[in-house]
């Protein structure tokens, strides 16, 4: 892991810096961004952005940087673009950025501090102090980690309690130093310097008790210049608490089952399976693209799923006996039990149900989406960390009930719910971007933003010459973090194993 902050950019009234990691095949997702600086001429920004580092893979990334007006709602479509630099992963040491590498350890912490007495800077009014922390890099750079808001016209000021990462805060040293800087705020960004202190997490860990810990805040030149000058003020600690964050593997140890569901796409334009050009049709050497999709991502998830039963779903065809259309059929015709046995019993239930279909349209997947949210709405109400629900969908082509979907996905977004999209053949899929979160925040047509992002889209043509591992990893990639997200978001941590006896038995 590697956390990689920005020190300096361009002049500009109001800045907000975006970071992207490119993917392949030309296109890149966003990974984070920074906060916005106001009238600022040098901003330092305190977002750290962490990513996995791949030895064996190149990693493009993209830093692109906005001005903000004032007015600006809807992020990047009222925002100016500034410019742009390209780079790879293993460039950075040329980039005005710094790399190191983290413990591992997840944690975060959470602060409260306040100061008494400090010195004003002000002559019609008081000061406006606002805090900032500095850790200590191996190079002995000052790495800023967190900046407080700006409390006005108070020489006694309390700063909203924050959170910040262990790794962020000291990478994992408890005794690495922290230099904690107060300054007095002023609009045209020529901040005045109060005083600083250094700190440490240990001596922070006082605080964890109820306990205030205190520091006197030093003006270096003051205290040369003044025979009997103490301090400028004391800033105090008047909380600090630890937030276990779990990881993915702690659920799954705890006994957090992956639910995993598939729907098929059996519109019209997959065209007839009797002919071979058909998207549907079986081959007798070569398995189709909606079975290698299949397959590839169901065989990784079957090994969290204890009873190894999968409902299989399809969706835009006319089913017997009276040939309506439904949109959330079961592949196996019994709507009382849709599961199949295991990955080869989706893939042989597919196959069996092609015969006795009519394909017609239109591409309609929020039923499905809302069908999976049913059984998924089901879990939070027992307030442990026991199901979390895949919902695999494999579809031809753009779908029809946009403005339902999106509506389904945001409300799906409040869930234990992941949502991965593949898109089969070579249809125009550029609508299904919007879905993926990856290019902005997707909203419902009210304009309620989703609460987590839980799609993933992948076209299979991108990995048709990969193998299947290729195309699993990029589907299934993030839904560990989105499966922590969740649980923590809500408080829920995971049971220990002594809590759980499991009989699961993971891989073949």
């Amino acid at each position: 892991m590697f956390s990689c902050d920005l020190y300096k950019n361009p002049t500009v009234k109001q800045a907000i810096y975006f970071f992207f990691c490119q993917k392949k095949h030309r296109r890149h997702k966003q990974v984070d961004r920074t906060e916005v600086i106001r009238s600022c001429v040098n901003p330092t920004y305190s977002k750290v952005f962490t990513l996995d580092f791949y030895f064996e893979e190149v990693q493009r990334l993209r830093f692109e940087l906005y001005d903000i007006n004032n007015s600006s709602h809807n992020g990047l479509k009222e925002a100016d673009f500034l410019g742009s630099v390209e780079c790879t992963l293993g460039q950075v040491s040329h980039l005005d950025i710094t790399a190191e590498e983290l413990t591992g350890n997840d944690d975060y912490i959470e602060l409260s501090f306040s100061a008494r007495k400090l010195d004003d800077k002000d002559f019609f009014s008081k000061s406006d102090p606002f805090l900032e922390i500095y850790r200590l890099n191996d190079d002995a750079t000052l790495q800023l980690v967190y900046r407080t808001e700006t409390v006005m016209n108070n020489l006694n000021p309390v700063w909203k309690t924050f959170k910040v990462s262990l790794n962020s805060l000291c990478s994992g040293d408890h005794e690495r130093k922290l230099q904690c800087t107060v300054w007095d705020w002023d609009s045209n960004g020529k901040h005045d310097y109060i005083g600083e202190f250094e700190a440490t997490f240990k001596e922070m860990r006082g605080a964890i008790d109820g306990r205030q810990v205190q520091w006197p805040c030093m003006n270096p030149k003051y205290k040369v210049k003044k025979k009997n000058y103490k301090n400028s003020g004391i800033v105090i600690l008047n909380q600090c608490k630890v937030i276990k964050m779990h990881s993915f593997l702690d659920y799954i140890m705890g006994g957090c089952q992956i639910q995993f569901t598939v729907a098929i796409d059996f519109t019209a334009s997959n065209g007839d399976p009797r002919n071979s050009c058909s998207l549907h049709y079986i081959h007798p050497y070569q398995p189709n693209e909606y079975l290698k999709a299949l397959v590839a991502v169901g065989e990784i998830c079957q090994d969290y799923d204890s009873d190894k039963m999968f409902p299989a779903f399809g969706f835009g065809a006319q089913i017997p006996p009276d040939y309506k259309v439904s949109h959330d059929f079961a592949v196996n015709f019994n709507e009382d039990n849709p599961e199949c046995a295991g990955i080869q019993g989706v893939v042989e239930a597919y196959q069996a149900c092609l015969p006795k279909l009519q394909l017609y349209g239109p591409t309609n997947i929020a039923p499905i989406i809302q069908k999976v949210a049913n059984s998924a709405s089901q879990e939070v109400h027992t307030k442990e960390a026991m199901q979390y629900f895949i919902l695999l969908i494999l579809t031809d082509g753009v779908i029809t009930d946009m403005a339902d979907t999106r509506e389904a996905i945001v409300q799906a977004s409040h869930l234990p719910m992941s949502v991965i999209i593949v898109g089969i053949g070579n249809a125009d899929f550029s609508d299904m971007q919007m879905l993926d979160g990856d290019d902005g925040i997707l909203r419902s047509p009210k304009g309620e933003p989703v609460l987590r992002d839980i799609v993933q889209f992948v076209p299979f043509r991108n990995f048709k010459h990969a193998s299947p591992a290729a195309l699993a990893k990029s589907v299934l990639a993030e839904v560990p973090n989105q499966v922590v997200d969740y649980y923590n978001s809500k408080g829920i941590k995971p049971k220990v194993p002594s809590e759980y006896q499991s009989s699961r038995q993971f891989g073949p």
